[in-house]
């Protein structure tokens, strides 16, 4: 089979959240055609055991352990230099190095790189065709982080929306192809980079219908006696904060004035403190990881995204909504 580079900024397995659920995919979808050579990082050391995993569906699998505290810290060299933080810190010189390798070793000539981050280690290689999957607008992300937060993060936030929407835009530049996740993002990359207007298109993520079928719901893990509103999603990730924390202050007491068995669960790896102190109010459940999220959402009373600062698609809806919540 042809060899293909894929670059993706985080393990694509397990698929787990909102990226990896569309990276894995892709990867296994191209698995089926190509020799893939991957190259990625891996930021929760939870997800080290499932590397020999993925490493089975690929003819190459580079990984990279980092440390998001330290790589944050370590970013901020980017003001230096002008740059977006977030490019910084997805920057190594070891993958750098295992790029130009396998792309001399390997003849490689085509790749596929998921995040606009990663688009960065092909810099050297003009001659590779490629296709880049943006995602989301992450720029337009950190616009809206901005009014949200005081200064000096508004004046980061805003600079990190500008300088990462020039990278955005360069990298969609020498692509041959470019995507994002739906037709609203497409149009709001062709107002923010008119001169990229046309070349990126929208190409939405679905949803396992077979692994998130109501029949595969498992045991309830609620008591019977309580009517559970679930949130899912990564808890360490802002937006997922941000909304737990104003549904559990803003919407949950008028709920449960109304059914005061309802009980809210927040159900996802890695929770801030912020969410962690919300079981302080007597009728919030935060569960941290769980090793499956069907049973939760399934025996439910019903599903929430309340996200206040979202881009693209919610997976948790798509999930939800396959659950028959």
């Amino acid at each position: 089979m042809e060899p293909l580079l894929f670059l993706a900024h985080r393990l694509p397995f397990p698929p787990n959240k909102g990226d990896k659920i569309r990276s894995y995919h892709l990867l296994k979808h191209l698995a089926r055609t190509h020799a893939l050579h991957v190259g990625t990082f891996v930021d929760d050391a939870a997800d080290l055991p499932h590397v020999p995993t993925l490493a089975a569906q690929c003819a190459q699998l580079h990984t990279e352990v980092i440390a998001p505290r330290s790589r944050k810290l370590w970013s901020l060299r980017a003001l230096a230099t002008g740059e977006a933080l977030s490019v910084a810190y997805y920057r190594s010189a070891a993958m750098q190095r295992w790029v130009d390798d396998t792309i001399a070793r390997h003849r490689i000539t085509r790749a596929v790189v998921f995040c606009s981050t990663m688009a960065q280690y092909l810099d050297r290689h003009p001659q590779v065709r490629r296709v880049v999957d943006l995602v989301d607008v992450d720029s337009a992300k950190w616009s809206e982080y901005a009014p949200r937060h005081r200064w000096p993060m508004s004046w980061l936030y805003r600079r990190e929306a500008r300088t990462l929407l020039d990278f955005e835009t360069r990298a969609v530049a020498a692509a041959d192809a470019a995507y994002l996740v739906t037709p609203a993002e497409v149009a709001l990359f062709d107002a923010l980079a008119p001169a990229q207007k046309g070349r990126v298109s929208a190409v939405p993520n679905g949803v396992d219908t077979a692994f998130f079928d109501p029949s595969h719901a498992g045991v309830s893990p609620y008591g019977a006696e309580v009517r559970p509103v679930v949130f899912t999603g990564a808890m360490d990730y802002w937006p997922n904060v941000d909304a737990a924390c104003w549904f559990a202050h803003e919407v949950m007491p008028r709920i449960r004035a109304v059914e005061p068995a309802a009980r809210f669960y927040v159900v996802g790896m890695n929770p801030a403190p912020a969410v962690r102190e919300l079981e302080k109010l007597g009728w919030v459940t935060v569960t941290g990881r769980v090793d499956d999220v069907r049973p939760w959402v399934a025996h439910a009373a019903c599903a929430v995204a309340p996200l206040r600062v979202a881009r693209g698609i919610q997976n948790k809806v798509l999930e939800a909504m396959a659950l028959a919540r």
